[in-house]
């Protein structure tokens, strides 16, 4: 299968888009499959392990998978096993101490297909100069023995015949993957949770039209049939995040922020030592083939999400018997119905009696009214907020782009009143903001046990109370029906400050970057608002803090720059999510950032000379997809 293109059908998808209701090919060709491929959460380490060495025997073979409920449809795809046992989703995990021998013995039993199995070889001194891959014909047995010499997060994965890159496997080729971890020699090994991100499409024409399909799965299922994960306050959280599939996931965490403690790929792993300084973010970029390590301890119950940022990977998907979902925007509960895909669900208790979260005190009273706007439809409305501070902020003009930015000083109780003017419900996520669950914004879910987060409906409201301990640069979206409604325009930039008073609009920059309302518009990306940005007045010598924000509904992956003619200039990090970067991550360097959603990054830029330059946003390819230009006098 060719590499899946997620922001052209997956926006379809999202946008309920109609087709005959027949069934998938990939779900037909599963019934005839006897054998139900098992959920592996890596919690248990396969092999044999017996004076040093690892063995370990798995086959490859085809399988009925349930990437829903296992009530749900299955896909006839390929899956690994260890031989003689059920096979499984990620492949069996293959973990062990640093300085361990592992023999494996790959059978291949999917059928006429020659098996090309990657990843099981040597990370450090004793990687061998030889292939990296092992060649296993039909039916045929191949053995390989390598020492797992360098500690980190790691994993195997196959594709029939010799396709050579990871995001390339066709769709029944797409789970073939498992997790690797080297353990540290000499350490007890700390607990952790390993969790194999994969995605499967497929793309077929049926007589009425096309009918596509796909899931992004954490550790074989799609939300909301992912794992719930248990902590209590206090407890150190550890992660290793594995991406096996062929879409960037920029990874987001609702309510802290957690530290990347290595980042690699499926050679490699660079462990950050313990002695280096934080990388604190509340996002974090995930590429194809790519791992990242994290920590977080949770100081507050309650739950949280944990997910990807592409809002199309966690829009409610079709059902795989290939029959479209009729758009509903009134549905009992939101975060369960009509989320879907890779995301987990982290459910935090106190080891305390909970206690009602204090609601009494001064605070700071602002109400942000969700309308709408002049020029949509249903299937693509026109939404956007406007912000009401006792009287301070006059009545906005339509349209309502951008967002209205909220300017709230550091350690000042607030309380934001979200007055729902739609004609369907909605909520709002205080994106990086450090609160109590109940506040967080996702319908269905935030809060605890008896007490969860409504969604706001048409004509009512619902009041978020937070003290912000930081200042930094966050972002308030709608987290109910993702796509349509924060394509429709319901995002805006929200900035802590220590004092408001001084904050100056003129040189401290909001670049807020976001899709446009109209499904025909989306190559066209939007500046604080607007495709064609009028020209940015700078003088030379001042400083100028840039905030960029990144909250468009896809591309995970563009690049945003200051340029002088062809070239870059030069500009200084000052904060990743919020958080003020440590000095040793605070140098001079070449203005591009390449950004995910939901990442903001704060930039010190100084022009030194009078002159003509830009601001661009760009594709990863460097396509423009918007510019700014900037006079220097």
């Amino acid at each position: 299968m060719a590499k899946i293109a997620l922001t052209a059908f997956g926006a379809a998808l999202a946008f309920g888009a109609t087709s005959p209701r027949l069934p998938h090919p990939a779900a037909s060709a599963a019934r005839s499959t006897s054998e139900q491929i098992a959920i592996n959460d890596n919690r248990t380490p396969a092999g044999t392990l017996a004076n040093g060495i690892l063995t370990i025997r798995l086959e490859a073979r085809v399988g009925e998978w349930h990437p829903d409920a296992d009530s749900d449809p299955a896909i006839a795809v390929e899956a690994f096993a260890e031989e003689g046992k059920p096979l499984q989703i990620p492949g069996p995990a293959i973990r062990v101490v640093e300085g361990t021998e592992i023999r494996a013995f790959v059978r291949n039993a999917m059928g006429n297909d020659t098996l090309t199995v990657h990843g099981l070889y040597s990370r450090g001194a004793a990687r061998s100069t030889m292939a990296d891959t092992i060649q296993v014909r039909p039916n045929e047995v191949r053995n390989v023995r390598f020492v797992a010499d360098a500690p980190g997060t790691y994993y195997y994965w196959g594709a029939p015949n010799a396709n050579p890159q990871l995001n390339q496997r066709r769709s029944r080729s797409t789970q073939l993957s498992g997790a690797i971890i080297v353990d540290p020699r000499g350490a007890n090994p700390r607990p952790d949770r390993v969790f194999v991100m994969s995605l499967w499409g497929d793309s077929t024409a049926g007589a009425g039209g096309s009918t596509r399909a796909f899931r992004i799965v954490m550790n074989g299922k799609s939300w909301p049939h992912t794992e719930r994960v248990s902590y209590q306050v206090g407890d150190t959280v550890r992660l290793r995040i594995i991406n096996a599939g062929a879409a960037v996931h920029p990874m987001h965490l609702h309510g802290f922020y957690f530290n990347v403690d290595s980042r690699g790929a499926e050679a490699r792993d660079s462990i950050y030592a313990a002695s280096s300084s934080p990388r604190l973010v509340v996002t974090e970029r995930l590429t194809p083939g790519r791992t990242f390590s994290l920590t977080w301890t949770p100081t507050r119950a309650g739950n949280w999400l944990f997910h990807c940022h592409d809002n199309v990977h966690i829009a409610r998907v079709r059902p795989l018997d290939g029959s479209v979902t009729t758009p509903d925007h009134h549905v009992e509960n939101h975060a369960l119905e009509m989320m879907s895909g890779p995301v987990i669900g982290f459910q935090v208790t106190s080891r305390e009696a909970r206690t009602q979260v204090s609601e009494s005190g001064a605070r700071r009273q602002l109400r942000l009214v969700a309308r709408v706007d002049s020029g949509g439809s249903d299937r693509e409305p026109s939404y956007g907020y406007t912000l009401e501070d006792k009287g301070k902020n006059a009545p906005l003009s339509r349209p309502y782009l951008p967002g209205p930015t909220i300017v709230l000083k550091r350690d000042e109780p607030v309380s934001i009143t979200v007055v729902n003017e739609l004609p369907e419900p909605t909520a709002v996520h205080w994106h990086g903001i450090e609160l109590d669950s109940y506040f967080d914004g996702v319908a269905g879910f935030s809060g605890s046990s008896g007490r969860i987060s409504p969604a706001i409906a048409p004509r009512d409201s619902f009041a978020a109370r937070f003290t912000p301990p930081r200042s930094g640069t966050f972002i308030y979206h709608t987290h109910v029906d993702e796509v349509r409604q924060q394509r429709a325009g319901l995002s805006g930039a929200l900035l802590i400050v220590d004092d408001p008073a001084t904050y100056d609009p003129a040189t401290d920059l909001v670049m807020l970057v976001t899709v446009p309302r109209a499904l025909a518009q989306n190559a066209v990306v939007l500046l604080n608002g607007t495709s064609t940005p009028d020209t940015l007045e700078m003088k030379v010598g001042s400083r100028y803090r840039l905030r960029w924000i990144n909250v468009h509904t896809f591309r995970p992956s563009m690049i945003m720059k200051v340029m002088r003619d062809s070239s870059l200039m030069t500009w200084r990090p000052l904060a990743k999510d919020g958080m003020p970067l440590p000095t040793d991550q605070s140098t001079q360097r070449p203005s591009a950032v390449q950004m995910g959603n939901g990442e903001t990054y704060d930039f010190e830029f100084q022009p030194s000379v009078a002159e003509d330059i830009r601001i661009e946003v760009t594709a990863a390819n460097g396509t423009v997809l918007v510019r700014r230009p900037i006079r220097v006098r």
